[in-house]
């Protein structure tokens, strides 16, 4: 594999920020070595130096003395509502190895006035609701969230009503029992200070940094399937998606 454009060194590291985010390299795993970085890309080992150095600056990659270069991530990274669906539809999973979720609420409620207008339903009506805290390979937390569903749902995937994981996902419980699946996500995000709530949820003192998300799955004809919003400790790298 050869790089056309400049800097070299910062495609190489998009190229492997790219895989750790996705889970493809997990935390742990050893990184391609100098030596390895630099035949691959056609790069110099000098070069290839400072793909290690520039992964280890963002957190993303640590090396004891007389050790290979492994992949860190326990601390430093969030996936997105994008990275998650495309795990779902590239691999049938949602979470990356490690990874594992706590269903800490599923039932018919009252949606936020937000999601109620995304949803086409009206004021006080109910919708399935999903609320989960993500763990990562350390059994430490690194986001809370909550996923919304038309009411209609409820019937044709009881799943969704089940204070159990979904291994596949609930894009992917959808699709089986609807044939409509979900292909594209919409993100937006904006920080804040943690509230005694979200402190406790995510192992954070109240007033630290986090990072609040509300995002939308739709289907091929752009119809919503789902609705959610998350909230993570911030300084973690993400990878956001069109």
């Amino acid at each position: 594999m050869s790089l056309e454009r400049t800097p070299p060194y910062l495609q190489v590291v998009a190229t492997l920020r790219e895989k750790i985010v996705s889970g493809k390299l997990s935390h742990g795993d050893k990184l391609p070595s100098v030596r390895e970085l630099a035949a691959e890309y056609e790069i110099s080992t000098a070069t290839a130096q400072k793909v290690h150095r520039t992964l280890k600056a963002e957190g993303l990659a640590e090396a004891k003395q007389g050790a290979a270069t492994t992949v860190s991530t326990r601390r430093t990274l969030h996936r997105t509502a994008a990275d998650r669906l495309e795990a779902a539809l590239t691999t049938g999973r949602i979470y990356t190895e490690g990874e594992y979720a706590v269903i800490t609420a599923a039932d018919l409620s009252e949606p936020p006035e937000w999601v109620a207008d995304l949803l086409g339903i009206e004021a006080g009506a109910h919708a399935v609701r999903r609320e989960r805290i993500t763990h990562g390979s350390d059994d430490q937390p690194v986001s809370a969230s909550t996923s919304w569903f038309s009411s209609d749902l409820a019937e044709t995937v009881p799943a969704l009503l089940v204070r159990e994981r979904i291994i596949g996902g609930t894009p992917s419980a959808i699709e089986a029992a609807t044939g409509r699946r979900a292909v594209a996500s919409e993100e937006a995000t904006t920080a804040a200070a943690a509230s005694e709530e979200q402190a406790r949820l995510l192992g954070v003192a109240p007033g630290d940094p986090v990072s609040l998300s509300r995002n939308v799955y739709v289907d091929a004809q752009g119809d919503l399937v789902e609705v959610g919003e998350a909230v993570a400790p911030a300084g973690r790298w993400r990878v956001h998606r069109s």
